[in-house]
């Protein structure tokens, strides 16, 4: 979401949210009342009311009577808004990609909670203190206009070619979780720093400029505004149904195999969260076997559960589109730590 939220009405409402959660603030009144407050990076809710988001929220609200209240943006604007709340704390769970969870941790901004299956997620998908755990899989990938580009490009460096040139865009590096994955990918694919960084200087050319939201970028493709933009699978599937002319696709390097990275939705418990009860309730329903479950049928996505393997018809398209990709590991510990030092370099060379 190096990770990575969606509708306007939803920042129209955090607008709103922001004003009556002062009210409440981390008093003992608050943890009395029914609700929990959720900030999340974008992609899980849909834009009509029909993400997996929507769903298991109305399900959770339903089942316990504890009233939602979300707040979406980009992936590193959740932890900045939660790292400035930090004295008067005001979310109660924090959901955000790679590497921004981690960070989240260092800074103290979670607790250590294990909710109820996340024995069954992979060890990768979690922290080993405990302060986090991956909700929903999901991989970083590339979006084209099937319309105007019925063919995806293959490689990085095509998309350097003059018919780019202002039809091409990708989310802010440092702000969007996705943008942050172009460099992650970036240094992956080129070997290193450096030579992504000479690339991505030349690939400014074509670029059209900042976007603090990936999601914002997928309508631009589907009208045709842009050729081409960076998004995730589970964000950009889940967009398609209702925006036609998406494709997905992984960039390559020169004739190489194409390759990809897990960038889970990961979610913890806030430290100091004024309705910490209801969170614990909230993580544990997003990781049980029924959520996970509608993760692809529902959301798009892949379950993070190891032992839920859905094969409905999402499931199915979802594993084609992985065929043949590499999938590889990025080194998240140092791109934590290095983090500002990546995002710098890239300001450098693009002139950002």
């Amino acid at each position: 979401m190096l990770t990575h939220i969606r509708p306007v009405a939803a920042l129209a409402g955090a607008l709103v949210l922001a004003a009556s959660l002062t009210a409440c603030g981390g008093s003992s009144a608050a943890s009395d009342e029914k609700v929990v407050t959720v900030y999340s990076a974008d992609g899980l809710k849909g834009e009509a009311g029909d993400g997996w988001y929507d769903k298991v929220f109305a399900d959770f609200e339903k089942q316990t009577g504890i009233k939602v209240e979300y707040v979406e943006g980009g992936s590193g604007e959740m932890v900045q808004r939660a790292l400035r709340e930090k004295s008067n704390t005001q979310a109660d769970v924090l959901v955000t990609l790679p590497p921004f969870i981690q960070q989240a941790g260092s800074k103290g901004l979670l607790q250590a909670y294990a909710p109820q299956g996340s024995d069954r997620v992979d060890g990768a998908d979690k922290a080993p203190d405990g302060t986090w755990t991956s909700i929903v899989n999901n991989y970083f990938g590339f979006i084209h206009n099937k319309k105007e580009l019925p063919t995806a490009p293959k490689s990085w460096e095509e998309l350097l070619d003059a018919r780019y040139k202002d039809r091409l865009q990708y989310s802010t590096p440092g702000v969007a979780g996705d943008g942050t994955a172009v460099l992650i990918k970036a240094v992956h694919d080129f070997g290193g720093r450096e030579p992504a960084m000479e690339y991505l200087k030349k690939l400014q050319a074509n670029n059209v400029g900042p976007s603090s939201s990936t999601s914002k970028l997928a309508p631009k493709v589907d009208k045709g505004e842009l050729l081409v933009a960076n998004g995730d699978v589970q964000m950009n599937f889940a967009q398609s149904k209702s925006m036609p002319n998406l494709g997905i696709w992984f960039p390559a390097k020169g004739d190489g195999k194409p390759t990809t990275f897990a960038l889970p939705y990961a979610a913890g418990l806030v430290n100091k969260a004024p309705h910490a009860e209801n969170g614990r309730k909230l993580l544990d329903f997003l990781l049980s076997e029924g959520a996970q479950r509608e993760v692809s049928a529902v959301g798009g996505g892949f379950p993070a559960r190891k032992d839920v393997k859905p094969t409905d018809a999402n499931a199915l398209a979802l594993g084609k589109l992985l065929e043949g990709v590499e999938v590889f590991e990025p080194d998240w510990a140092d791109i934590d730590e290095n983090l500002t030092a990546y995002v710098d370099a890239w300001k450098s060379a693009t002139g950002s």
